[in-house]
């Protein structure tokens, strides 16, 4: 290395990465002072070394892992020695000169490797969290998705002109129990309300019913129980979309229900 002729890109990414003897270290300032293209390459590699220190998270070495690394560098440094004195010259300074950087470039490789490895198991890491997030936003796109679906129709059946509105009130009675739906018949969506109903035995259950104006028997439409000031609610059940309805009614069943109304029927609107 002299100033004659730049540096090779190799000795000066071993520079910036403070690898090299001291002797080829002071070589490499010599002619670092004289040469604007070396220091310029010697910016870069710090600076890509300053890029990889601040993009991967510091981990602690293992428990001995410095130990057994410095030892199988003195093994390969002794392996390197022991074959270049058996195969060459004594008396050669140039290749006496050289033995240190095959050791050295030996160690890089070593560097090089389990720099690798640690950049492949931080991927791997980042891969895992990234799925993660993606299956936990997707699971709530689908809820949220699943709501709006509601939602749209509730509000479909409170505004569409062409849901029907129908209130029940109890027949020849001097009380005033009464009942509200508003049914839209092509989305199958019932909202329904009750106010001044009477409380009812545990054992027992009011029941809507939806009268289909095809003639075919009713169908269920919900079960519910007033609170304590007569009020109750049935909120879109599970009903068969793309049914008419001529009629509703309410009946008062057990309370588990019933698949065909109890007579007789307490309520009812068209």
């Amino acid at each position: 290395m002299n100033g004659a002729q730049h540096i090779p890109e190799e000795d000066l990414a071993l520079y910036a990465m403070q690898a090299l003897s001291p002797e080829e270290t002071r070589a490499v300032q010599a002619h670092l002072d004289v040469c604007p293209a070396c220091r310029q390459a010697v910016s870069e590699a710090l600076g890509d070394l300053a890029l990889v220190g601040a993009s991967v998270e510091l981990q602690p070495l293992p428990q001995g892992a410095r130990e057994r690394f410095m030892q199988r560098i003195g093994a390969d440094s002794n392996l390197a020695t022991s074959s270049d004195r058996s195969t060459r010259p004594a008396h050669s300074e140039a290749t006496v000169t050289a033995m240190p950087r095959r050791s050295l470039f030996g160690t890089i490789g070593w560097l090089a490797a389990a720099a690798a490895l640690f950049f492949a198991a931080w991927l791997a890491n980042q891969d895992h969290n990234l799925r993660q997030q993606l299956n936990a936003q997707r699971w709530q796109v689908t809820q949220l998705a699943a709501k709006a679906d509601r939602a749209q129709d509730l509000m479909d059946a409170l505004t569409s002109r062409s849901a029907q509105r129908v209130t029940l009130t109890e027949g020849k009675q001097t009380a005033k129990p009464a009942g509200h739906a508003t049914y839209l018949p092509s989305r199958g969506a019932l909202i329904f309300t009750a106010t001044n109903m009477r409380p009812l035995p545990s054992n027992k259950t009011y029941e809507l019913w939806l009268i289909p104006a095809n003639g075919t028997g009713p169908v269920p439409a919900g079960l519910f129980r007033p609170d304590a000031t007569g009020s109750a609610s049935v909120v879109l059940p599970a009903l068969p979309q793309g049914v008419p309805a001529k009629a509703f009614g309410i009946t008062i069943e057990n309370a588990v229900g019933s698949t065909t109304p109890t007579l007789p029927i307490i309520l009812s609107g068209s």
